[in-house]
């Protein structure tokens, strides 16, 4: 996958959106999240529940020289969107790999806006 666009935000951006979203990830690595989204992963997000790439992610992205192409190569991943709201089963919230924290990923996010700036 080729990342072109010039003087924009590249990764996915925060969002929350009316269709619920799986995503899992094959092989490789996912610009969004830089940390705990390994091959054979798998992220839920219902809808209206916010999400987006985490704090290391946009800290990268915000500072990166989007004059040059990116080239993201030997990765695979895939999504599944639906309007429906989709309720995982009991063994998936009981199993020990679900990630209990894994809305920390959002904290360290630093609030760069700045009303006084209109550039």
């Amino acid at each position: 996958r080729w990342l072109v666009a010039e003087h924009t935000f590249r990764p996915p951006y925060f969002h929350r959106n009316v269709a619920s979203e799986f995503m899992g990830l094959i092989e490789g690595a996912y610009d969004a999240k830089a940390g705990g989204f390994a091959p054979g992963g798998a992220s839920l997000h219902n809808c209206m529940s916010g999400h987006g790439p985490d704090a290391a992610s946009f800290e990268k992205a915000s500072a990166a020289d989007t004059g040059k192409p990116d080239h993201i190569m030997n990765t695979m991943a895939f999504m599944f969107e639906t309007r429906k709201v989709i309720r995982p089963t009991q063994q998936a919230l009981d199993a020990p790999q679900l990630q209990q924290d894994y809305y920390q990923c959002w904290q360290g996010i630093a609030k760069h806006f700045d009303a006084g700036n209109p550039s």
